[in-house]
């Protein structure tokens, strides 16, 4: 239970809505900010405007998946006024107030830094991004199948990564009966795939194992889908970069040659929400209740 915790959520999408339940039913003491045009009213939450007032009591600070931008707005669907979190906000916590968030870019980080105020970046935790895996691979199949005039059964299919969701897409693709390849650099990596019944190779031969590829999707933030890679793959292929922005490709030659590409970050709260939001409200509503018991074995 969550029972005398103050939780205070900033803007958000409609997986805040999941945690924001899950908070209540535990008791916490719910405050939302940039919730102003929520239909829907919460038994049990209070809305409230972004100030030092509201903010000062909170044991838990909840941000959306990207906590703010590189300026410190933070997004929220629910509020036509722009949130932008300020140094004077952050003053006002308490020192053992812990924010949460998915990613922090480094305006956040910024502004946190200096009060030593704890920043959980629940992207980052093994647990949450394995389970966000699911709907991340139910989306691209799904957007796979809008963008081509193929089956994925038959295909000539390239996974690149196999960190947790190259790993989840791979199976399902390979469950579909797509012809697998997957390109990682980790030997480990290479023997993983080898053993799943799939073709390894190095991401350094990738150019060679383009030549006939129906769908490649990448989950490698960083620019590995090169004009030089996409000069050698069919016009008919499709990507989907599933890394975040801006992902691992370029768009522009991809354009330029007639090839599909569409970058699709953020997939768990497009084609899921309700899903994506109770992962985090499950590790949330946890990692808060460990903080607290944290908290009073440091006061005995």
């Amino acid at each position: 239970m969550l029972t005398g915790i103050h939780v205070a959520f900033i803007g958000g999408d409609a997986r805040q809505l999941e945690v924001i339940k899950r908070c209540i039913q535990l008791d916490a003491i719910v405050k939302l900010i940039g919730f102003d045009n929520l239909e829907s009213n919460f038994t049990g939450a209070t809305k409230r405007p972004l100030s030092c007032d509201v903010l000062k009591d909170a044991d838990a600070l909840i941000l959306p998946i990207v906590g703010t931008d590189d300026n410190g707005y933070v997004e929220s669907i629910f509020c036509s006024k722009q949130l932008k979190l300020q140094e004077e906000h952050i003053a006002c916590l308490q020192d053992h107030c812990v924010v949460y968030t998915g990613i922090a870019k480094p305006y956040l980080r910024a502004l946190l830094d200096p009060k030593n105020i704890p920043l959980v970046e629940l992207l980052d935790r093994d647990d949450v991004a394995i389970y966000n895996s699911i709907p991340t691979v139910e989306g691209a199949l799904m957007m796979a199948i809008q963008n081509t005039d193929i089956t994925i059964h038959g295909s000539e299919c390239i996974v690149l990564g196999l960190g947790r969701t190259g790993l989840s897409m791979a199976r399902a693709l390979h469950a579909l009966g797509a012809h697998v390849h997957v390109g990682a650099r980790r030997q480990e990596h290479l023997a993983r795939i080898y053993e799943m019944g799939l073709t390894p190779f190095h991401i350094s031969e990738l150019r060679q194992n383009v030549t006939n590829v129906d769908f490649i999707f990448n989950t490698i933030p960083q620019l590995i889908l090169t004009a030089e890679v996409i000069a050698q793959m069919p016009q008919s292929a499709f990507i989907l970069d599933l890394a975040s922005k801006p992902g691992g490709t370029d768009f522009r030659y991809a354009e330029r040659r007639g090839i599909k590409a569409l970058l699709a970050p953020g997939l768990p709260g497009i084609v899921a929400p309700k899903t994506a939001g109770q992962i985090l409200a499950q590790t949330l509503s946890r990692l808060i209740a460990e903080q607290t018991i944290s908290r009073g074995n440091q006061h005995d």
